[in-house]
């Protein structure tokens, strides 16, 4: 085979490898979200079993006044968790674990806490996916192989785009 045609088989066969990756992470993003939605709902479930939204949780500066207020052997700080609230939370609370289909009653300060943690490890698994997409979205355009639909020039500045704390 001319060496040629060898090199651009190879070219093709590394643009296929780096777009299929490419598709399976934005499959996985599209799961990502879905399972960040799911969680963000149940969460929503739980405050509005407890009454309580993030806004509606005594700040811990009045806990402290009260605590000052009370007797002397009382803890001055006391926790409060912005999901619980005044809600007892030893109350048991039916929940599914992630990734199985087993049913079991846990306490609900845990079923919150395990969803919320759930929620925060699926957030930076997605930042790191759509970093990564952006990275092969680049290195495919940088090929060519993406020139009809979007330009180099245009790809690296979207890629170069970096989101600042308000």
């Amino acid at each position: 085979m001319d060496p040629g045609m060898q090199q651009l088989q190879q070219t093709l066969v590394e643009i296929e490898t780096e777009a299929e990756e490419l598709l399976l992470a934005k499959h996985q993003l599209v799961e990502n979200d879905r399972l960040r939605n799911s969680n963000r709902e149940a969460l929503t479930a739980l405050r509005k079993n407890a009454r309580t939204t993030k806004s509606s949780v005594p700040s811990p500066f009045e806990a402290i006044m009260k605590g000052i207020e009370g007797t002397k052997s009382k803890a001055l700080v006391q926790e409060i968790c912005p999901t619980c609230g005044d809600y007892d939370s030893t109350e048991n609370t039916w929940m599914m674990f992630p990734g199985s289909d087993i049913f079991i009653r846990v306490p609900f300060h845990a079923a919150h806490t395990i969803l919320e943690k759930d929620q925060e490890r699926l957030d930076y698994d997605t930042k790191k996916l759509q970093s990564y997409v952006k990275e092969k979205s680049f290195s495919i355009s940088e090929r060519g192989a993406l020139a009809d639909r979007v330009s180099p020039s245009i790809l690296r500045s979207l890629v170069a785009l970096t989101d600042k704390p308000k």
